[in-house]
């Protein structure tokens, strides 16, 4: 018995083969890992998008307005329709419009900001949220009458 148990230990001791085992069971965890970290990043580019998008589209309203304060309310109203449909993405949108060259020939900006819900990247060490912000500017038509 002494020769079969002292063959066993060696054989548990031995190293051969224990890397490989080693990999295949890690690797489950590293794929995980790595489609978590797609998830997250996925998730602040589509933000991005989105904003990107709705900055231009609430500065092209705001531009066509015939007056300064329609056009914040024009910029405001049309981003929060536009980041409405976010889903997960965003939440807590802010429009802050800039309409001090609304004239002839001047220009609006609009800028869109919102906070990402990254609730996966908690597993990462990663904030729970993080502040995406997006600026957009369009001229006024020159040619046109602006009401002040």
């Amino acid at each position: 018995m002494t020769s079969a148990g002292t063959a066993w230990t060696r054989w548990w001791r031995a190293g051969r083969g224990s890397a490989a085992t080693e990999l295949t069971l890690l690797t489950p965890v590293l794929v995980m890992l790595m489609v978590l970290v797609a998830v997250v990043a996925h998730r602040v580019v589509d933000a991005r998008l989105r904003l990107d998008s709705a900055a231009h589209q609430a500065a092209r309203a705001a531009s066509i307005e015939r007056s300064a304060a329609v056009a914040e309310r024009a910029a405001d109203d049309l981003a929060v329709v536009a980041l409405g449909s976010a889903g997960p993405s965003c939440a807590e949108v802010s429009v802050v419009t800039d309409s001090s060259g609304f004239r002839a020939g001047g220009t609006v900006s609009v800028t869109v900001s919102c906070s990402v819900d990254l609730t996966g990247g908690l597993l990462l060490g990663m904030a729970g949220r993080v502040e995406v912000t997006a600026t957009a500017t369009e001229p006024v038509d020159a040619f046109r009458s602006v009401v002040s």
